[in-house]
């Protein structure tokens, strides 16, 4: 069953036209991962399933539902499809427990005993158990993607996206978040990454997803994807890859 089905969608800002067409369906308990150059609709693409931006044509439906802007609707959507941004985002005011915690508390309602045992799972998953009464300062900043990733888990969701999650960071701490985004896939968690890490993309994704001016240029199985590409768009992003 297709958790994310797009179908013909379109999207703009002003003249510029960021998406075209772009239909791409999603199963349960699969990673996608979507790669090309800078500026070819692929955070657009995250942002317009998880109802931060508003599409001109075409449908997006998560679980069997459409996405619609009304705030109820996308409240419910927000439940369902967890986001992790490039920038962790996290309070740098509050500690990681309560930083994980305030949504499932203001959101979903959970007693702060129901929030706390969500949080610590959570961080379980991630590997950061030990740092839950720490400050975002004390903490690397893989670290704090790692606690960014965390927050969103902790709200249940069926769908995780990452846009461009490693792209700040240095190699070593860019290798741990790789390694809970891999944890998280052998879990089952669906998953659709927006990525520069053709490795990860290699070993994780269960389909590439190559796009190119705002349309998905090629697709398929990594292993099928990477050996054989058949457009010179995408021959001459794997070989920019390698450089």
């Amino acid at each position: 069953m297709s958790v994310v089905r797009l179908c013909g969608v379109h999207k703009s800002f002003g003249p510029l036209e960021v998406l075209n067409d772009v239909s791409l369906a999603v199963e349960r308990g699969t990673v996608v991962a979507l790669v090309g150059r800078s500026g070819s609709g692929k955070s657009t693409l995250l942002r317009c399933i998880n109802g931060l931006e508003r599409i001109d044509r075409g449908t997006i439906e998560v679980e069997g539902r459409q996405v619609v802007q009304r705030e109820p609707d996308l409240r419910a959507l927000r439940q369902t499809v967890g986001i992790v941004f490039q920038s962790f985002n996290l309070f740098p005011h509050l500690t990681v427990q309560d930083n994980i915690t305030l949504a499932p508390r203001l959101v979903k309602k959970l007693s702060p005993a129901q929030a706390l045992s969500v949080a610590e799972q959570a961080l379980k998953q991630v590997g950061l158990l030990e740092k839950i009464n720490a400050y975002p300062e004390q903490l690397s900043g893989g670290q704090q993607q790692r606690v960014a990733i965390a927050r969103s888990l902790a709200m249940l969701p069926k769908v995780m996206l990452f846009d461009e999650v490693t792209s700040a960071l240095d190699p070593e701490l860019k290798e741990e978040v790789l390694r809970v985004m891999e944890s998280l896939a052998a879990d089952g968690m669906t998953m659709i990454c927006v990525t520069h890490e053709m490795g990860f993309a290699r070993r994780v994704a269960d389909e590439v997803v190559f796009m190119h001016k705002g349309r998905i240029h090629e697709r398929g199985p990594p292993s099928e994807l990477f050996a054989n590409p058949t457009t010179a768009e995408f021959r001459q992003f794997i070989a920019s890859t390698l450089l």
